[in-house]
Parts: structure tokens; C-alpha cells; sequence
């Protein structure tokens, strides 16, 4: 039986690691961890932040994510929204999905990352 999602692989091209480890590290919070020997052979680099795992593998004919894209839960998605703009990403919000605040941006590859957070609807007054 499935119980947990590992990690999320996302593509990038030949040569991007240091832009992704600015973006990732530095603009999203999240901590860097060594690969495996034989796969740090292959380039790319893996981030977690707590139990969120984000790998990117590097794909010689490389396209970015636009549609496809992992959804990532965020506390106190105002502040982080903050943080990213101020960081240099860009931040889209969307209300269009009911009981969440959401936004996305995307790595600096162009891969579509989706941050959100739920929320109490507001009762009527």
C-alpha cells in the first residue's frame, strides 16, 4: 500500500545547479543534501525542508513544467510570499481554489511550483 510521497523529481537543463541551489536554498528556505556518489555522477541536486523532498535531475532536452508542478503547503503563506518577492521570484496569486490561499511562482529554470495554505472561510457577518 502507497503511504507517503518520497520526493518530487522536477528537470532542469545541463548546467543550471548553481541557479537552482540560489533558488532553492536561498529563495525557498529549503537545506541542500549530498546525492548518492553514483548520482551525483548524473549533475542535479535534491532539497528538502522538513518532509518535503524536491530532487532536480538534469534532462539534456530540457523543458520547463508550466502545467505539471508539485503543490507545496506552507504556514503563514502572506510572510512567505513576502519572501520570495523580496528574493527576486515572482509571485501569482490565485483564489481559485475554495478554503486555500495559494500562489505560484517558479525555479529560475521556469519549472511551476504551487505554495498554498488552507484557511477558515470567514463567517458571514
Amino acid at each position: 500500500m502507497l503511504s507517503a510521497v518520497d520526493h518530487v523529481q522536477l528537470a532542469a537543463p545541463p548546467g543550471s545547479e548553481e541557479r537552482l541551489r540560489a533558488y532553492y536554498t536561498h529563495v525557498l528556505g529549503m537545506t541542500e543534501v549530498p546525492k548518492p556518489p553514483v548520482l551525483a555522477a548524473r549533475g542535479g541536486c535534491w532539497f528538502e525542508a522538513g518532509p518535503v523532498r524536491l530532487h532536480l535531475g538534469v534532462e539534456e532536452d530540457f523543458r520547463p513544467a508550466r502545467k505539471a508542478h508539485p503543490g507545496l503547503r506552507v504556514t503563514g503563506i502572506e510572510a512567505y510570499a513576502r519572501r520570495l518577492s523580496d528574493r527576486g521570484a515572482q509571485v501569482v496569486w490565485d483564489d481559485d481554489l475554495p478554503g486555500h490561499r495559494r500562489f505560484y511562482s517558479e525555479d529560475p529554470v521556469g519549472n511551476r511550483i504551487e505554495f498554498l495554505e488552507e484557511h477558515s472561510p470567514q463567517p458571514p457577518a
